[in-house]
């Protein structure tokens, strides 16, 4: 059995998701989103990113990461802001000693609904499916559990 967190990077809200994969059963842990204080500072945000992800590691003690990668934004800007956000959730991780993988999100949608463009409905209903929720799980938190999902089917855990 292997126990995995899916982080799905965001400056204002960043998902996570813990799974337990075991010879293709997929059970669920855990998860969440870690809110920031939007009023406060951007580095001030990073720092409740690094924490909020390093609070969840050490209470669920995943032993692997798989996190969404940046995707090619329309607006520079927001697509920095994203790129120092999965820096501070990998960092976070990373000093808890985690191996990370890295996923697109074309391949999270492509693993979890078999379909590359799927949207955020289709990712939410799947992972409910496929973990057997009663209820779905916010947008973020089903993206992140997406990703541990994938990282799980991608190494046939």
């Amino acid at each position: 059995m292997e126990r995995i967190i899916g982080i799905d990077p965001g400056s204002r809200c960043t998902g996570y998701g813990v799974i337990d994969a075991d010879r293709g059963q997929l059970h669920f842990v855990a998860c969440g989103v870690v809110k920031t204080t939007t009023s406060s500072s951007f580095s001030y945000r990073l720092n409740e990113i690094f924490e909020g992800i390093n609070e969840v590691v050490q209470l669920h003690g995943p032993v692997v990461a798989a996190v969404e990668e940046v995707f090619l934004a329309t607006n520079p800007r927001s697509a920095l802001k994203l790129g120092h956000a999965r820096g501070a959730a990998v960092v976070a991780v990373m000093q808890n000693g985690l191996t990370v993988f890295d996923y697109s999100a074309r391949a999270v949608k492509q693993g979890v609904a078999g379909y590359g463009q799927a949207d955020k409905k289709q990712v939410q209903h799947m992972v409910r499916v496929l973990l057997g929720l009663a209820g779905s799980p916010s947008s973020d938190a089903a993206d992140a559990l997406a990703v541990a999902i994938c990282h799980a089917n991608q190494f046939h855990l």
